[in-house]
């Protein structure tokens, strides 16, 4: 008898064979596209960016902050990576942490491996990419715009990742939809605010040392006008 599971990270024997199965093809077909889109747009400054996100993510993951009822969060990094390096290439770096947490950890099971990719770093990365590139032209151009436009995305990352666990749980029989659901949303409701916390605060910091680096979103900050400029434009 399974227990009541309210974590993402999803063990072996939670998942039917052709659950797992279908989400281990979407992970590779995620990951393949990031190892092209890499190919294509990184050059040789921007590299290093990907394996020390890499290893910066992973480090963040291992320390856990309490949520409630004994049950603890961590950062899923998948909108910051998003942020930093692009949907795609975000992709590929939370399929490398996640491997190397599976492999070296046991941290998440290996025939879930395909759906623990797809969840905590595919469709978070991807959802970021659609509503930071919809929404960034929309908002003010302000900074303070652009990191409230992250924190929500982060928030939403970890709840849309939250429910796609539920309903692979549900359609592999493990427990039903109605009993999963309301659960891991309750509790990821509460991550999802670190997660948010966390990011902005990561984003914020490469906005303020290294704007150059952020990929996803630019964003021009309007400056006002001194009237001594006015006044020197109007002469000339």
């Amino acid at each position: 008898m399974f227990s009541l599971p309210i974590a993402m990270h999803i063990p072996d024997g939670f998942l039917s064979g052709g659950v797992a199965t279908v989400l281990l093809l979407l992970a590779i077909l995620a990951v393949a596209n990031g190892l092209r889109v890499a190919n294509a747009e990184l050059d040789e400054a921007r590299v290093p960016l990907l394996g020390v996100l890499a290893a910066f993510i992973f480090a963040v993951q291992m320390l856990n902050f309490p949520v409630a009822g004994g049950t603890s969060g961590h950062l899923l990094g998948a909108t910051l990576a998003a942020v930093l390096l692009g949907p795609w290439i975000a992709c590929l770096v939370m399929a490398v942490v996640l491997v190397t947490q599976c492999f070296a950890f046991a941290d998440g099971g290996v025939s879930a491996l395909g759906a623990n990719i797809v969840n905590m770093g595919v469709l978070g990365a991807l959802l970021a990419g659609f509503l930071i590139k919809a929404l960034t032209p929309i908002l003010p151009k302000s900074r303070g715009a652009f990191l409230g436009l992250v924190g929500v995305t982060s928030w939403l990352a970890v709840m849309i990742g939250a429910a796609a666990t539920s309903v692979e749980l549900a359609m592999s029989d493990t427990v039903p939809l109605g009993t999963v659901l309301p659960a891991m949303l309750g509790v990821h409701a509460l991550i999802g605010i670190g997660e948010a916390v966390i990011t902005v605060a990561a984003v914020s910091a490469v906005l303020v040392s290294r704007p150059d680096l952020v990929a996803l979103g630019r964003f021009v900050e309007t400056q006002p006008v001194r009237p001594e400029a006015a006044a020197a434009g109007s002469v000339s």
